[in-house]
């Protein structure tokens, strides 16, 4: 642990991937980390890594884009891990095709994850940042955010987080809360896994083709994305806001 203060976490789509292990290392920073996922059960086995690590950690099931859904979750944690000042919006959905192809349902679904899940949820906490005087909320965008074929509807969602990170940064600062943006690259995970599926490639093929075209020549980790979140909500980062880090392993996507 840093020179943190012990703080109360919100981790969503925290269940596994970028999620689990963003979980893992703020609980390693000290802070209690409540692990939401859209089933309850599925959250389980993070808290369980986190508590014999010695850490405090509950497993909530909300569906982000429900309105009650996401009051209901924050208050649950406000009230049996304490109010919440630090909040990461990673919980997301892919629905890829090509754009003549496309249903609208594909469209709403990434839209109500990403970005409307984002906004409820922030709207949820702020008020525990406010009253607090400190907050931190970071909002995992992507690389996909600079356009990306096949992935329409989600490269529009994460873009539209780095608007809505600036603009958080804006309204919140004066509150004491900042609001920034990381963008992962190519990472190992069970959703880019899903991408290669799609387009018909070889898991380790595509792994290896994609990782030569990365200037540090490997894939990403969920821990690479873990470490910047850490950065981001540590008490030294306070006069850091309305940014946005690709982590990607060079400067281009």
């Amino acid at each position: 642990m840093t020179d943190n203060a012990a703080r109360v976490a919100i981790v969503t789509g925290a269940a596994r991937g970028i999620g689990a292990a963003t979980a893992l290392r703020l609980a390693a920073d000290g802070h209690a980390v409540a692990v939401l996922d859209l089933q309850e059960e599925a959250g389980k086995e993070t808290v369980a890594a986190i508590e014999a690590a010695g850490g405090r950690a509950l497993a909530v099931g909300a569906d982000v884009g429900d309105e009650a859904a996401a009051a209901g979750a924050v208050e649950r944690v406000a009230a049996e891990l304490g109010a919440p000042t630090i909040l990461v919006n990673n919980a997301g959905v892919t629905r890829d095709n090509l754009l003549f192809k496309m249903d609208v349902s594909d469209w709403d679904t990434v839209m109500g994850v990403h970005l409307r899940g984002s906004f409820l949820m922030s709207r949820a906490v702020q008020q525990h940042m406010v009253a607090a005087k400190w907050g931190r909320i970071v909002n995992i965008s992507s690389t996909s955010a600079l356009g990306n074929r096949g992935q329409v509807n989600y490269s529009t969602a994460k873009a539209g987080l780095q608007g809505f990170t600036k603009t958080l940064a804006i309204e919140l600062g004066k509150f004491g809360i900042t609001a920034n943006c990381v963008a992962p690259g190519f990472i190992v995970s069970d959703m880019t896994k899903a991408t290669a599926e799609r387009i018909g490639q070889d898991w380790d093929t595509y792994v290896e083709a994609r990782a030569k075209a990365i200037p540090v020549a490997r894939a990403g980790v969920p821990e690479d994305i873990a470490n910047a979140v850490s950065f981001f909500t540590d008490e030294r980062a306070g006069f850091v806001s309305g940014q946005v880090i690709y982590v990607a392993g060079g400067p281009k996507a």
